[in-house]
């Protein structure tokens, strides 16, 4: 999974660009959330097709109005997989009934692995709340092996500062999970998953490989692209 920083998506097969999706019209998920859906989607990005990806949700940058009462989702079960938020603006608030959570910012990524079981609620930080302001995020699931669904759920709150950062030409590339140019990513993973999140100035570039049987894409959700 390569998130780059406009909405596409891009679905990459054999090395080649197979589909560019645009985004559907959003919806809100609780009433913190204002988000476009990729996968599973009508547009035939089954969970099957999109494995170990099971869901892709983008929060599109949206203005909420300062608040005293915390926008979100209020408590719900996950189980058999992991959720994984990046924070691009505005602030989220996690608390699961393993014991994880805590505040991501700008910048941070929550990855939370649900496996055998959690409760969890997630909703604007209070910093947040009390201000208000853009909010933008992208939420994605990624299905646990058959073998470490039942295993022990676990929590990362993984910093901006503790994640790794590669510069190329025009920009940088934050490694997320996997590895880019040997540095290898902040989150640990049950699935190979290379995750990074790639930030270009005009006319910059940067090269990626990926093994051959991933399931691949890119979502571009600012400025342009030009993929070879």
């Amino acid at each position: 999974m390569c998130v780059i920083f406009f909405i596409k998506l891009y679905i990459i097969s054999t090395k080649q660009v197979e589909k560019v999706l645009a985004p559907k019209q959003p919806h809100f998920v609780g009433d913190g959330f204002r988000v476009h859906n990729f996968i599973p989607s009508g547009y035939g990005l089954t969970m099957e097709r999109m494995d170990p990806f099971i869901m892709l949700d983008y929060a599109s940058r949206y203005h909420f109005p300062p608040t005293g009462k915390p926008k979100g989702v209020g408590v719900h079960p996950h189980r058999g997989f992991e959720t994984v938020t990046i924070a691009y603006k505005g602030s989220v608030a996690h608390h699961d009934s393993a014991g994880g959570g805590g505040e991501i910012k700008e910048g941070d990524v929550q990855w939370m692995t649900a496996a055998s079981g959690v409760l969890h609620k997630e909703y604007h930080a209070e910093s947040f709340c009390a201000t208000g302001g853009d909010f933008q995020m992208v939420q994605l699931w990624v299905n646990l092996p058959a073998k470490d669904k039942m295993s022990t759920p676990k929590y990362q709150a993984i910093e901006n500062s503790h994640i790794p950062k590669i510069k190329v030409d025009g920009g940088i590339v934050e490694v997320i999970a996997g590895s880019y140019q040997a540095h290898q990513g902040a989150a640990t993973t049950f699935t190979p998953v290379n995750m990074l999140n790639t930030k270009l100035s005009i006319g910059g570039s940067a090269e990626f490989s990926f093994p051959a049987n991933h399931n691949t894409c890119i979502l571009v959700i600012e400025g342009g692209s030009d993929f070879k």
